[in-house]
This record gives structure tokens, C-alpha cells and sequence, in this order.
């Protein structure tokens, strides 16, 4: 047998412009909705498009604001940028460096590789001067995943001395990065 727990009824944004607050109010699925507020998630914004289309005398020269928009993490902008290595400059930045380098291996529509981002940031902080760490975006660099074996993503391998000294696979909590971290300092 079963039992509906609640239920909440969140109108779309034309509905809720052409339909009065007693119309709304009115049904026992909206009573609940107006009763209880959802909460404000805050940490995306919109930034507004530009129009591409030509601006008449009376416009300034400037560029005008159009319709819609795109909607923007704040967190990017807070985050601390891991460089990115490229077919190009990894021999030099991981395969020669004289410290042991943490890569990253990950692609824009990983789920689990925006999870760990964050990790490796703080890594990245918490061992400078001792550990360089880097990030590689499969989709852009397919030669050096396939030249290191890398089926699944993320991936992120250790190296010391142009070598690859261990390897971790999938989101994994800080503690499992920091332990394989330790073992090479």
C-alpha cells in the first residue's frame, strides 16, 4: 500500500505571471506550496548575453544587453585555478620537474571530476613547494590518457622523477590523495 508523504507543486514561471495568488491558492496542491517557501539556492547567477544585433543612432556604442542570459557558478570565481597541461608542455612540466607531480586526468562533462576539482585545489595549496599538481582534460589531450592507460575519469596519477609512481581512480575523498601524496614526499 502506498502513501503519499507531501507534495509540492512549484509553478513555471508563465504560470505564475498570468494566474492570480487566489487562483493559485485555490487548488490543495498549491495551498501547500504557498505555505511552505522553497529555499533560495545561492551560488549561480545569470550574466546577461550580449545582443548581436546592430545598434541604432539613438544607442550609445556601447554594446546593449540582450534578452535571456547564461547562468555562471560563482564558485569558479573563488576557486584557485590547477593549470592545465597540454600534448605541448608535458614533458617539460611533468615528465622533468624536479618535484613529484599530482595530474589530474578529466574531461568538462565528468560529474565525479567537478566533485574532486575542489580537492585538488586544496592540495594543491596545502603541498606548494613540495608537489605540483596539474590537470589534464582528456577531450583535449586524448594522447597522453591513452599513452598512460587511462579507461575511466577521474583519474589522477602521481609522478617523481618523469615517472608514475601511483595512481588513484574515481572522486575519492581527500584523505585517499593526501595518504598517496605522503608516501612519495
Amino acid at each position: 500500500m502506498a502513501t503519499v508523504l507531501e507534495c509540492i507543486a512549484v509553478p513555471r514561471v508563465s504560470a505564475s505571471l498570468t494566474h492570480s495568488p487566489t487562483r493559485l491558492s485555490s487548488s490543495p496542491v498549491s495551498s501547500i506550496s504557498a505555505r511552505r517557501r522553497l529555499q533560495e539556492f545561492k551560488g549561480l547567477r545569470t550574466a546577461p548575453t550580449r545582443s548581436v544585433g546592430l545598434v541604432s543612432q539613438k544607442q550609445s556604442s556601447s554594446s546593449k544587453l540582450g534578452r535571456g542570459g547564461r547562468i555562471v557558478c560563482e564558485a569558479q570565481e573563488t576557486a584557485v585555478e590547477v593549470p592545465a597541461v597540454t600534448d605541448e608542455s608535458w614533458q617539460s612540466l611533468v615528465l622533468e620537474s624536479e618535484f613529484p607531480v599530482l595530474v589530474e586526468f578529466w574531461a568538462p562533462w565528468c560529474g565525479p571530476c567537478r566533485m574532486i576539482h575542489p580537492i585538488i585545489d586544496e592540495l594543491s595549496k596545502q603541498y606548494a613547494g613540495k608537489l605540483k599538481c596539474y590537470k589534464v582534460n582528456t577531450d583535449e589531450s586524448p594522447s597522453i590518457a591513452t599513452r598512460y592507460g587511462i579507461r575511466s575519469i577521474p583519474t589522477v596519477i602521481i609522478f617523481k622523477n618523469g615517472e608514475k609512481k601511483d595512481a588513484v581512480i574515481g572522486a575519492v575523498p581527500k584523505s585517499t590523495l593526501t595518504t598517496s601524496i605522503e608516501k612519495l614526499l
